[in-house]
């Protein structure tokens, strides 16, 4: 099983990058200047797809940031590692790739 220090420094680290990659990201998905005397049309759609390109990834990453939240709390409860399908110890490999797993590959394969 990995260790309480290892799992919470990589929780960390994830964690931190998401927070900075998300105050990088505010001026992308601000509301984008309909006027089209500044803009033209196909400036002002690129503008607007690229919008919706950065509020899909800041979702994305809120929504990491909520499986980190509860692996941080699983790691509190030392229920962290433990399989909420079989209730088995999910491989020290896995949790490695992604820290935030709450499922063993055997029963993350049956979903």
């Amino acid at each position: 099983m990995i260790s309480f220090d290892k799992a919470h420094k990589l929780l960390t680290g994830i964690q931190l990058e998401l927070i900075e990659l998300q105050s990088i990201s505010k001026a992308a998905s601000a509301p984008v200047i309909l006027d089209q005397q500044s803009v033209g049309r196909l400036s002002r759609m690129d503008a607007i797809r690229d919008q919706a390109m950065a509020q899909e990834a800041d979702r994305r990453r809120k929504l990491e940031l909520q499986k980190i939240e509860a692996a941080f709390n699983r790691l509190g409860s030392d229920n962290y590692g433990i399989c909420l399908g079989c209730e088995e110890e999910i491989a020290e490999k896995r949790l490695e790739v992604d820290p935030t797993a709450t499922l063993c590959i055997a029963c993350a394969s049956q979903e």
